[in-house]
């Protein structure tokens, strides 16, 4: 079995570029540092570096085994804070998945509020998009949206906790036509060109497509992509038009306007899918409050654009 610390060391070697540069990084003496490699080629087998002048260059093979290391470091170090929470009793480690604009909207305040009392705790964030079926990755709590118009979803060993419903709103360039009316119905953007956030066929963009069709057309895109906001930025360009939810419109770019979007109405849930071995954790369970408390916030708030 190869030794994590040798693999540490030779990730150091190839970041830095040399020897002596993981020796200063590492804190180590250089001959304590080419010790370590000499033994790595060893137990591998494997030419891990090649002479070019005075100095080494990785080869190939080199820097597929630091690369392949990652993973396994991680999880060591993943590992470690597992026992470290054992240890101490309680768990210092937090897994949350998320779409975007929650992410950004909510979690900061998750994170903040939950380290203000658990100083050692970490807080692992990954986006959960595109809308996949879930892995097997144990994450403590999964945020997504679920279209109303489609069965709840629901995964083996997690509790569904449902956060509120959302609408959503068409964001225009300043000065399109459209910004003139207080509300904007969905078959007024028949005739508009439209900046598609939304390619991986979401929740977000399966329901407003079905708007589209029950208002008797299919949108015509001058751009599309998946980031909403570039997105935005697209529209304040003056590009076209584009539908989001509230949620994802906190931060509107200069040169775009809001307006609501009726007949029909386009909503969307927000869901929490909650561990449930892990559901009666404080830590897990303050989060959900948090997430609970911010979705209302959003709910009872508003958003103003002229």
């Amino acid at each position: 079995m190869l030794n994590p610390h040798r693999l540490r060391v030779l990730q150091s070697v190839i970041a830095t570029g040399s020897i002596q540069g993981a020796a200063r990084s590492l804190h180590y003496s250089p001959a304590t540092v080419s010790q370590h490699m000499n033994t790595l080629r060893q137990e591998t087998g494997l030419t891990l570096f090649e002479r070019t002048g005075r100095g080494l260059h990785p080869t190939q093979a080199g820097l597929s085994l630091a690369e392949g290391s990652t993973g396994v470091l991680q999880g060591l170090d993943e590992l470690d804070r597992l026992v470290q929470s054992l240890r101490h009793g309680h768990s210092r480690h937090l897994v949350i998945a998320s779409f975007t604009s929650a992410a950004k909207e909510w979690l900061p305040r998750v994170v903040a509020t939950l380290r203000s009392s658990e100083p050692e705790l970490t807080v692992q964030i990954s986006l959960n998009e595109p809308y996949t079926e879930k892995t097997s990755n144990a994450v403590d709590i999964d945020i997504r949206n679920e279209s109303p118009l489609e069965p709840e979803e629901h995964f083996e060993g997690y509790l569904r906790h449902r956060l509120r419903d959302e609408d959503f709103a068409v964001v225009l360039p300043a000065g399109h036509p459209l910004c003139a009316t207080e509300v904007v119905e969905v078959h007024q953007l028949a005739d508009q060109m439209w900046v598609d956030h939304d390619i991986k066929d979401s929740p977000n963009g399966r329901m407003i497509r079905t708007a589209c069709q029950a208002a008797g057309f299919v949108p015509q895109f001058a751009a599309r992509l998946d980031d909403h906001t570039a997105a935005l930025a697209l529209v304040a360009a003056g590009l076209g038009i584009t539908v989001l939810p509230h949620l994802a419109l906190r931060d509107l770019p200069s040169g775009t306007v809001l307006r609501p979007l009726r007949n029909p109405a386009v909503t969307r849930r927000i869901v929490a899918h909650v561990r449930q071995d892990r559901s009666a954790d404080p830590l897990v369970a303050a989060a959900l409050e948090i997430l609970r408390r911010e979705s209302e916030d959003l709910q009872n708030g508003s958003l103003e654009n002229p």
